[in-house]
């Protein structure tokens, strides 16, 4: 039965079932009861593995098919009537030939199956941020996700009303066809299809699909952001707090970050580490002039492989109770779950996440083949989970911004920290960012590519009109965060890491906020921007071996500070041949200025 007298709604669904024919229509109230039937019904169907209740309360393991572990960026398209609009990153499709398309592949898909009407929110319901969604699906898995990464409900529908607004989301699973495989973005109808999927980030369309696709599209026209961020709060000894928000390219670090456990001595001293959201921020101007910032996400969707106690045990801690592994190992001893960093310890019995026994004496951390979890199998855990999940993350107004990071993985060039001299500056940081790939989409790994703003993959239009909304947004708050780009991966000559990173990133976050004070630690000024004297990063107690017989010490500090002018020369003539051969003619003259300016510098 329907949940709602919206007919705007009531019209999406019919013609949604319709198109799919599914058997019969299910709406999810969000009640505890309809969820956990769903779960007992996944189990039954073999789409859910049950875990060891004891030790893993309320959690499941979920395989996808092989052809099916991550985003497909050479499969998703942004449908605007004009080309242009998508701009020059983007895959474009023409609307009519994208509906034409999807319908056709989607026809009768349902036959023999339920549709599920879910009804959600990103973000807090009835703030000012929220933003409302219906997405249906043939799919209790992704049922089940949702009902962890968004609010969903029927509060969600009392909101939306009578006659409100919401984005329309459409997901059939289809055959699975990789060659079928579409994630469609309409942003002038509010509108996602996603077909032939079933793997989470393609199509829990709440997520990168609305919350930065289709919202960065909504935001431009509304006066607001929707960041790929992850969004932190640091109290100091004196109880003072601050936030920032922080922008990776996926798994480079964002969740270690958002959840940082800071060193002893740090601790000790009554340093403290919120965390509001580990993936995607929506940013509004507050009434005091400066930025504020929301989490619109409600659980985590975390990259399993390397996290553990060390990596980061909040994200672990995460994970405890009434989660969802996806393409992770089954540890068939205790029925736990296992990947790759978990323990040193290999189990001895173990299903891979391809459903296969696993054989440990053959495992060569070197050969991902080998591997017992896929690179991208994920974890969907609640937030409320985390231990240091913060008071204000559900709060209705967000938490002020007092800085913006951007980093990524650079083995050379990008020192450790610097700060943009100004807003403008940041964004042209921001824009010529790049970044080495990572198994979190499809395609090779390793491979150097700008990627501004961690953003190529989520930008629901043009990106030179992005970063102009950059400019914009940036006129329009009286007191803006200061900006800063960071740096955890540099290496020295024999590819060792220079800096431990972790928990030791606390060190530099320290010194960022410390520049956001309104009477500044000092810094020196470069040709890049602003970086710190070596004797304002404290390392202290920080005991890293870079190497066999080589401690981090000041002189290592130095030396990944260091503002190279020549491989700055370099690096701006890159920046100049992404901006003119990928980008083009939409970027603000505001950015073009801090290219010359960094030539120039360069030269000095």
């Amino acid at each position: 039965m329907a949940l709602t007298k919206n007919k705007k709604v009531l019209e999406f669904v019919e013609e949604s079932a319709e198109l799919a024919q599914p058997d019969k229509i299910v709406w999810i109230d969000g009640s505890e009861a309809q969820i956990n039937a769903l779960k007992k019904e996944a189990v039954k169907s073999g789409e859910l593995i049950k875990l060891n209740q004891t030790l893993l309360p309320d959690c499941y393991l979920h395989r996808t098919k092989v052809n099916d572990v991550a985003r497909v960026e050479d499969r998703t398209f942004i449908c605007t009537k004009n080309k242009e609009d998508a701009g020059p990153i983007n895959y474009w499709m023409d609307p009519n030939q994208a509906y034409e398309l999807c319908n056709e592949i989607a026809r009768g898909s349902m036959k023999g199956r339920t549709m599920y009407v879910i009804p959600y929110s990103m973000g807090v319901v009835g703030s000012s941020f929220a933003k409302y969604g219906i997405e249906v699906t043939d799919s209790i898995y992704v049922v089940l996700n949702m009902n962890i990464m968004t609010r969903v409900g029927k509060e969600v529908l009392t909101e939306i009303g009578k006659d409100g607004d919401f984005i329309k989301g459409f997901h059939a699973k289809c055959d699975v066809d990789a060659d079928k495989r579409y994630i469609m973005h309409f942003p002038e109808d509010n509108t996602i299809i996603s077909v032939n999927s079933a793997y989470g980030g393609n199509v829990l369309l709440g997520k990168k699909c609305f919350a930065l696709r289709i919202a960065s599209y909504l935001g431009k026209n509304e006066g607001w952001m929707a960041e790929h961020m992850l969004i932190l709060g640091v109290t100091f000894p004196d109880k003072t707090k601050k936030y920032v928000a922080a922008a990776f390219p996926s798994a480079c670090g964002k969740t270690n970050l958002a959840m940082l456990i800071p060193p002893k001595h740090y601790k000790e001293a009554g340093y403290e580490i919120e965390t509001v959201g580990d993936d995607i921020a929506w940013i509004r101007v507050g009434e005091d002039g400066r930025l504020w910032a929301v989490n619109p996400e409600n659980g985590f969707f975390g990259v399993a492989p390397g996290t553990n106690e060390h990596s980061n045990y909040n994200a672990l801690q995460s994970t405890k109770r009434g989660t969802i592994f996806t393409n992770v190992a089954l540890n068939t001893d205790d029925m736990t779950v296992w990947w790759e960093g978990l323990s040193k310890e290999l189990p001895e019995h173990c299903i891979d996440w391809t459903g296969k026994p696993w054989n440990p004496a053959k495992f060569d951390k070197k050969d991902k083949s080998t591997c017992s979890a896929h690179p991208n199998s994920r974890f969907t855990a609640p937030a409320e989970n985390c231990p240091c999940i913060s008071p204000e993350f559900n709060s209705k107004t967000g938490v002020p911004l007092s800085a913006i990071i951007f980093g990524g993985r650079r083995a050379s060039t990008t020192p450790l920290v610097y700060q943009s001299r100004d807003w403008n500056h940041g964004v042209f940081i921001g824009s010529a960012m790049s970044s080495e790939t990572t198994a979190a989409a499809t395609g090779a790994t390793g491979v150097l590519r700008h990627d501004p703003m961690a953003m190529k993959p989520f930008t629901g239009y043009h990106m030179g009109d992005y970063f102009a909304h950059w400019i914009e947004m940036g006129k329009k708050v009286k007191n803006p965060p200061k900006i800063f780009n960071v740096n955890w991966f540099r290496t020295d000559e024999n590819g060792n890491f220079m800096w431990p990173g972790f928990g030791d990133n606390m060190r530099v976050l320290e010194w960022i906020l410390k520049r956001c004070d309104e009477n500044p630690v000092d810094a020196v000024e470069t040709a890049i921007g602003y970086v710190p004297n070596p004797d304002d990063i404290d390392i202290s107690e920080l005991d890293y071996e870079i190497c066999k017989g080589k401690k981090f010490d000041k002189a290592a500090l130095t030396e990944i500070l260091a503002v190279d002018k020549e491989k700055w020369a370099k690096e701006a003539e890159e920046i100049e041949g992404y901006y003119n051969g990928t980008i083009g003619s939409r970027i603000p003259q505001e950015l073009w200025d801090c290219l010359e300016a960094l030539k120039k510098n360069c030269k000095k």
